[in-house]
């Protein structure tokens, strides 16, 4: 058991308190926020792409919304932007994980089943966060405490029976990298999608010439 003695010595009276000197440290950095409308199960699947094709390696995407929200249908755009067929991606609710291969890996994880922390750690959940191993998981909002600090939460909401939206906070530098990276490229697929007009010809109309 180590014990401090107090030595005394003059110091010169400051005014400023304590409670000024904490307020001077760095404070973390606020999530970044953003929503998208996504108006079909194709749209979901079409921003799941545009997700895979602008990860970097090492992302932890927590996904959470009601059943049928479209969950795994953007997972499987995930993991299309990433260079695995779509045919391959499915729900792993009975298999809890799913690992495929294509220009990042992917681990597709399943809370849903799964009713304790204990549970969750069992299946080896945290060992996957880690190099650039890219972990989509569903259901992530039920076990929060098992996830890194550093994450992208992607929350979808029904708005009607076809329509939903995806709204994404970026905790962490690597999320908010992927969150820029992800606004630029959305804004350049809409640039690309939309029609561009086709030049006009002017035409003349006047008296034919006579020789």
């Amino acid at each position: 058991m180590h014990s401090r003695t107090s030595a005394q010595r003059s110091r010169p009276t400051t005014a400023a308190p304590r409670k000024a000197h904490a307020a001077s440290r760095p404070r973390p950095a606020s999530p970044a926020l953003w929503t998208v409308a996504l108006p079909s199960r194709t749209a979901t699947e079409a921003f799941g792409r545009i997700i895979g094709r602008s990860l970097a390696g090492g992302e932890t995407l927590a996904l959470s919304g009601e059943l049928g929200a479209g969950k795994t249908a953007l997972v499987r755009g995930i993991a299309v932007g990433l260079g695995t067929p779509s045919n391959q991606v499915t729900s792993p609710t009975f298999v809890l994980i799913h690992e495929y291969e294509g220009r990042l890996p992917l681990i597709h994880v399943d809370l849903y089943r799964l009713r304790s922390v204990a549970e969750a750690e069992g299946i080896g959940l945290q060992e996957y966060f880690h190099g650039n191993i890219v972990t989509a998981i569903e259901w992530a909002d039920k076990f929060p405490e098992l996830l890194p600090s550093d994450r992208f939460e992607l929350t979808l909401q029904h708005k009607t029976p076809t329509t939903r939206t995806a709204r994404m906070i970026a905790y962490g530098p690597r999320a908010r990298t992927l969150l820029a990276t992800l606004k630029r490229a959305v804004r350049q697929h809409r640039r690309a999608a939309t029609p561009k007009s086709s030049p006009k010809t002017a035409i003349r109309r006047g008296r034919p010439r006579t020789s």
